[in-house]
């Protein structure tokens, strides 16, 4: 009995551990993560966030082990907005008790999961990487270490999966590092020790100015570096290195001076001399069955990095790479690439940018006998840079495709004939003394034909000729074919070396003809499928325009397909520049009438979400064809669906895009006019519905003709000023708003005579007499009705209200909330006149509401002194309203007041 006993109380004490084991994690999971984001934010000078927290005891026993889920720290101040590391998990293994105390909390292994890192120096030599505050120590004393809240016993770390990516733009180098995988392992809590690691590139791609020094490299590197703590010195020695087919052996050390300053001494070579691992570092060549080649020939490469980083010096190196009487063939094409020499000399012996000197004095291959050379010599990059470049070759691109392998698929041909040379400073060419440069020769292309995986339909040019010269380079006789449009060009660039080794924008202009354009096809816009239905566009993204443009496109085109639009006779001008594509005098017929097209599309502030600028004039636009083309107008003038006939309008609009290029309409902030031409309204609900409730069938079917009214719209609502429709035996007044959601707010006045309505409506003129009866207020019913009428809900399942002695105060209200959004719009500068005017506004309104009521609405005499029967009817109509809104919706001489129209 004992031992039952005893064992009993060890299951019990065993599933009390265990319940504690769980819920131990959750006890303290919002003290930790309140912990861990305080102590982050307070040491950073950088926004840093996460979605959550994952605690267990299980999958780091006997450590706690803490996962902070989608990790971003994103920049503040200059670099507000850039996001510096994203870490899909970081996973940690902490002291249990540490964490509990709460004191200190001791780590002692780090993971992270798929990070991206995008390190930047900007163009005043600013990282983005330098967020750790300023120590606030005295100075000369010892930073107090003892308030920290983590303490690191470190023995191993892991990062997987990882993308990074580095850009100093003022020191023109650039690094990118896809599918990184590194791990190491050491004692961290000594002051000397050794650590291993291990790492494993997809793609290293890096370039300085204009030489791309590595290009989607696959690395791998083994190393053991000695880290000293104490001088933050990290020592090392290696052959265990490998980018693609070629070995390297290293040795050197990396010192951490300060927050900001690195000292360094590393040499490199390459122990091997076989041209085959040299030739490695071509992607194209070592991607298509680089282990089958044939190879000949000597390489060697080595050189140094030695002295100080910091934001203020570079550090001394040099490269050299050397090739003799090289030659590759695939062993299943016929023709080989031979006698390749080349000789490449990068140095620089102070670490200043300018001492730079980039030397190529030879380098010539040929591909079945036809020879190709090239030299090139950079001197004093930064201040003036100094050019010394040839290049000539005569080449066959057909047989291209014999000599080098390319993807399944792949079609090449046509003659490619270049002789070119050009030898001065940069800056005569900036000083416009192209006397004191040297620059001419010529690319011609001829019945080029191109097709591959990514250009499915193939790219034609049947002739381009560039002529070069010291001032700009000119294309003439530019004709091709490219997704079914045949097009010819000519043109000049202005500014060709300073885009190819400054960086500069590329200047220029070229007037374009072509004699139709699917601009679907050209942007990667998904077609309809064969039951009309859009294809799925979640994947695409919007065109991103480059930053080193500054171009003139003088275009013309037959027929231009966008979207759903079709257009005809298009012509007019894109400037590319600042990021922004500008369109200036865009014109073309469509939709059975004309549009001009003024404005522009930026990706400047955001790459996802475009920013956009456009005023549009378009004269006699079938109504119909223009709702069911653009999904915009569907939103901001749903009753067009309901409208046959033509319509004119202008209209200015500001507002973002999506990743699918569509409208974001919370976005969208502008304003215009409409006028309707001619034409019919059907089967329009609100309208069927009131005419139901006073049995005028008038109002089912209503012809129109010249009717202009002015709208504005913001945060997904339109406001439409009050417009006058005349009808041929009655009149209305309309004026309100709409969501973009289709719900409705409008207000419209009628001037009916008392024989279009139906018994019905004598049944509700005759409840509103008993009405004001009750009230005390005597009316006569006259031979005129004027009825104030409220449309609500939704455009599709509307509701409408014709209590006149409820409508009257709501029908000011609705017209004064909506004249002040006019108002608001279009005059700022008179705020505080309007806003005193509105209560004087409302009054009034009231007050001739009430007088209408009694006067007018039932019954009496025709007041507004312009004779009786339906032409003053509407009159007296058109002068109770006017009255009312006079000093609200009146604008300036450039919108005249809609009403008077």
């Amino acid at each position: 009995m004992k031992l039952k006993k005893i064992l009993k109380g060890i299951g019990i004490g065993l599933l009390v551990l265990i319940a504690l084991l769980v819920a131990i994690p959750y006890l303290f999971k919002g003290q930790i993560m309140s912990k861990v984001k305080a102590e982050l934010n307070k040491n950073l000078n950088a926004k840093v966030d996460f979605k959550d927290v994952d605690i267990s005891l299980f999958r780091r026993f006997p450590r706690l082990a803490v996962a902070l889920e989608e990790l971003h720290i994103t920049g503040v101040n200059h670099f507000a907005g850039d996001t510096l590391l994203a870490v899909r998990r970081l996973d940690l293994a902490v002291d249990l008790m540490s964490a509990i105390r709460g004191e200190k909390i001791n780590v002692h292994n780090v993971s992270l999961i798929q990070p991206r890192i995008y390190a930047v120096v900007d163009e005043e030599g600013r990282p983005n990487w330098d967020i750790v505050k300023p120590d606030t120590a005295t100075a000369g004393a010892p930073a107090d270490t003892s308030s920290s809240e983590f303490a690191f016993s470190l023995q191993q770390y892991s990062i997987e999966d990882a993308t990074v990516k580095y850009d100093d733009h003022q020191g023109h180098m650039h690094l990118a590092i896809a599918g990184l995988n590194h791990k190491g392992k050491g004692d961290f809590t000594q002051d000397n020790f050794t650590l291993s690691t291990s790492t494993t590139a997809g793609a290293v791609s890096f370039a300085q100015g204009f030489i791309p020094y590595l290009l989607d490299a696959k690395t791998e590197i083994l190393a053991d570096v000695n880290i000293d703590n104490k001088a933050g010195k990290y020592t090392f020695k290696t052959d265990k290195i490998s980018v693609n087919n070629l070995k390297l052996s290293t040795e050197g050390f990396f010192q951490l001076v300060n927050d900001s300053s690195y000292n360094m001494d590393i040499r490199f070579q390459a122990p091997s001399t076989d041209f085959k691992d040299i030739l490695s570092l071509v992607p194209a060549v070592y991607s298509k069955d680089f282990s089958s080649i044939k190879t000949s020939g000597n390489a060697t490469l080595n050189g140094f990095v030695k002295g100080v980083y910091s934001e203020q010096q570079m550090p001394a190196y040099e490269v050299h790479l050397g090739v003799k009487n090289g030659f590759f063939q695939y062993p299943d094409l016929p023709k080989p690439v031979k006698n390749i020499n080349l000789a490449v000399n990068v140095t620089n012996p102070d670490g200043v940018p300018d001492h730079t000197i980039v030397d190529v004095p030879q380098a010539h291959l040929e591909m079945d006998d036809s020879p190709v050379d090239f030299r090139l010599m950079i001197k004093t990059p930064v201040s003036d840079l100094y050019l010394d470049a040839a290049a000539k070759g005569r080449l066959d691109l057909g047989k291209v495709t014999q000599i080098v392998k390319f993807e399944k698929g792949t079609k090449l041909a046509g003659l490619l004939d270049a002789d070119l040379q050009a030898r001065g400073y940069m800056s005569a060419i900036e000083r416009e003394q192209y006397e004191s440069f040297n620059a001419s020769g010529k690319v011609a292309l001829s019945n080029l034909e191109y097709q591959s995986k990514d250009y499915p339909d193939g790219v034609k040019v049947s002739s381009m000729l560039m002529s070069f010269n010291p001032k700009n380079v000119t294309v003439s006789d530019f004709k091709g074919q490219y997704l079914g449009t045949n097009f010819n060009a000519n043109g000049e660039v202005n500014n060709l070396l300073a885009y190819l080794f400054r960086n500069s924008a590329l200047n220029g202009k070229l007037a374009l003809q072509a004699d139709q354009i699917n601009l679907n096809k050209w942007m990667g816009t998904p077609e309809a499928d064969a039951s009309g239905k859009p294809a799925d566009t979640t994947a695409s993204a919007p065109f991103a325009v480059p930053n080193n443009l500054d171009f003139t496109l003088q275009a013309q085109a037959g027929k231009v397909q966008y979207d759903n639009l079709a257009l005809s006779n298009l012509n007019g001008t894109l400037l590319l520049r600042d990021e922004a594509v500008i369109m200036k005098d865009i014109k073309a017929n469509a939709l059975q009438g004309s549009m001009e097209i003024d404005g522009s599309y930026s990706t400047k502030n955001d790459k996802d979400h475009p920013d956009i600028n456009i005023s549009y004039d378009v004269k006699e636009l079938d109504v119909q064809e223009t709702f069911k083309t653009f999904n915009t107008v569907q939103k901001l003038m749903p009753i067009a669906q309901f409208l046959s006939g033509k319509m004119s309008s202008q209209m200015t609009v500001t507002g973002k895009l999506g990743k699918d290029m569509s409208p974001q309409l919370n976005t969208l902030t502008g304003d215009g006019n409409l006028l309707l031409i001619q034409g019919f309204l059907k089967k329009f609900a609100p309208m069927d519905q009131l005419a139901n409730q006073l049995n005028v069938s008038a109002l089912k079917d209503i012809s129109i003709r010249d009717i202009k009214n002015y709208f504005a719209f913001q945060n997904g609502r339109m406001t439409v000023n009050p417009f006058r429709v005349k009808l041929n035996n009655f009149n209305m007044l309309i004026g309100g708003s709409h969501g973009f959601d289709q719900t409705m707010d409008y207000t419209m006045q009628l001037a009916l005579p008392r024989t279009l309505l139906g018994s019905q409506a004598t049944g509700l003129v005759n409840n509103l007499v008993k009405q004001a009866s009750s009230k005390g207020i005597n009316v006569n019913v006259g031979d005129t009705v004027y009825l104030n009428v409220l449309m609500g809900g939704n455009i599709m399942k509307p509701s409408v209200k014709t209590d006149l002695k409820e409508a009257a105060g709501k029908a000011a209200d609705n017209l004064k909330d909506q004249a002040t959004a006019m108002v608001k719009n279009k005059v700022d500068s008179a705020k505080q006149t309007v806003k005193d005017s509105l209560t004087h506004v409302k009054n009034e309104a009231v007050n001739a509401a009430k007088d209408e009521l009694k006067k007018q609405l039932l019954g009496g005499k025709d007041s507004t002194g312009s004779g009786g029967g339906l032409q003053g009817a509407g009159k007296a109509a058109e002068k109770t309203l006017n009255n009312t809104l006079k000093g609200l919706i009146k604008r300036k001489n450039t919108a005249p007041d809609s009403t008077k129209q």
